[in-house]
């Protein structure tokens, strides 16, 4: 039975295809999704088993469509809300300088300090992100999908995706400026005030295409 017959067998109200049905037919479909989005088994099994206990609660409200597509958005929005919850952004906050100043080996008090407010500050400017360029900025800047991955989870076009990342990234290097070190405060030659060294972007390829470009003291 393909999607299709599936499709015939759902659409009557008193002939819902039973749970084990859907796994049979549908379980190594939803595996494969699942493990293009995380890229590693374990969690593709664990997301795999969520998705079923989601089909399980949902089956019976289910609404004709396309079957296939109504599995697809399942998987995709709960890997989108398992992100969601332990986001955390790839950002190096410290210059070589600011890195020489800390002690080697078990961070200290101020090291971790200083980390634990540079994720919150991180943390509450994705916050911040409306949310269509938030799961933009988790799934390429955060999951290191690639731009053509991040359009086939959120189902947009890749146009799409490059230019919320560019808004996001924008917005996300206004909110964060504050976290160049003091030490990139440096007197100027001539006479003039010192100035803030200027933002750069850290770029980590991903797929081929540019990665997370969040800012950091350059």
């Amino acid at each position: 039975m393909d999607g299709r017959e599936l499709e015939q067998v759902v659409q009557p109200v008193d002939d819902v295809p039973s749970w084990e049905d859907v796994v049979r037919l549908h379980s190594e479909r939803v595996y494969r999704l699942a493990h293009r989005l995380t890229g590693d088994p374990h969690e593709a099994e664990d997301l795999t088993q969520e998705v079923f206990v989601r089909v399980f609660r949902s089956l019976a409200d289910y609404v004709p469509g396309t079957f296939e597509g109504w599995l697809h958005r399942i998987t995709t929005n709960l890997f989108l809300d398992q992100v969601r919850r332990r986001r955390r952004v790839r950002v190096d906050a410290l210059t070589e300088e600011a890195a020489a100043r800390l002690p080697d080996g078990e961070p200290g008090p101020e090291r971790a300090f200083e980390r634990a407010h540079l994720d919150l500050d991180v943390q509450a400017a994705l916050d911040r992100l409306p949310p269509a360029f938030r799961d933009v900025v988790v799934l390429v800047d955060v999951e290191e999908l690639s731009y053509e991955e991040a359009a086939r989870v959120l189902d947009v076009k890749m146009g799409t995706v490059r230019s919320r990342l560019h808004r996001a990234r924008a917005q996300l290097r206004r909110e964060l400026v504050h976290l160049a070190p003091p030490t990139a405060l440096r007197p100027v030659p001539g006479g003039r005030p010192p100035q803030r060294r200027p933002v750069r972007a850290v770029a980590r390829p991903v797929g081929g295409l540019p990665g997370a470009a969040l800012p950091v003291a350059g």
